[in-house]
């Protein structure tokens, strides 16, 4: 019998000691940042205490957090790969197998339009000679048309065929003003570098605060 990894995982953090003070710090920062007023530099060096408290309550907090998922993550990692791993040859044999059935149907609907091709001329020389003549010297000799399955049923199961509507973008320039998206990431990043202007965009500053403990 294979032997199994085992690990370890912290999976109440409610009845975590650490974690449950850090909650009651919280409540208590909380409570008093709702009745907090600032009216001068006095209350401002009292709000800046506050907010560094803040801040290493949110580290504490974050370092918690991951005690519990970090372990959790890599195992879940790790089972994701192991099956990746497994599940490869097979995913590899039904593209394989998908591809050739649908290179066979493929064929086959390239002869029916064929075969229809044939039909429709066949079917439009009768008509003129009907009309020149105003009889058919003979019956129309139709070209049987292949059939193509789109549902393919055996004792095992049954395989359907379903068309998905897909698209590739042949002309961005042509492109209706509404299906173009800025790339919010690669503005974001140019303007951080320190761009001046950009066409259509508002560039502005907002200011924020940075918190910084001291070690």
């Amino acid at each position: 019998m294979s032997e199994q990894a085992t690990v370890t995982l912290m999976v109440k953090p409610g009845q975590d000691d650490a974690v449950m003070k850090l909650g009651e710090e919280i409540i208590k920062i909380n409570t008093y940042a709702q009745r907090l007023t600032i009216a001068g530099d006095g209350d401002l060096d009292r709000a800046t205490n506050d907010l560094l408290l803040i801040s290493g309550l949110k580290k504490s907090m974050e370092e918690k957090r991951k005690e519990y998922t970090g372990p959790l993550r890599k195992h879940l990692e790790e089972v994701g790969d192991a099956f990746k791993l497994l599940a490869a040859p097979l995913l590899e044999a039904d593209r394989l197998v998908q591809e050739k059935i649908r290179a066979y149907q493929r064929v086959q609907e390239e002869r029916l339009a064929e075969q229809q091709r044939i039909n429709d001329l066949r079917i439009e020389a009768a008509h003129a000679e009907q009309r020149l003549n105003g009889e058919l010297s003979q019956p129309v000799d139709l070209v049987e048309e292949t059939r193509v399955p789109t549902r393919i049923q055996t004792d095992v199961g049954t395989v359907g065929t379903v068309k998905n509507k897909k698209y590739e973008i042949v002309d961005f320039a042509a492109l209706p003003d509404e299906y173009k998206m800025p790339d919010a990431a690669k503005i974001g990043k140019v303007v951080r570098a320190g761009i001046p202007s950009i066409p259509g965009v508002r560039i502005y500053e907002e200011a924020s605060l940075r918190t910084t403990l001291r070690k």
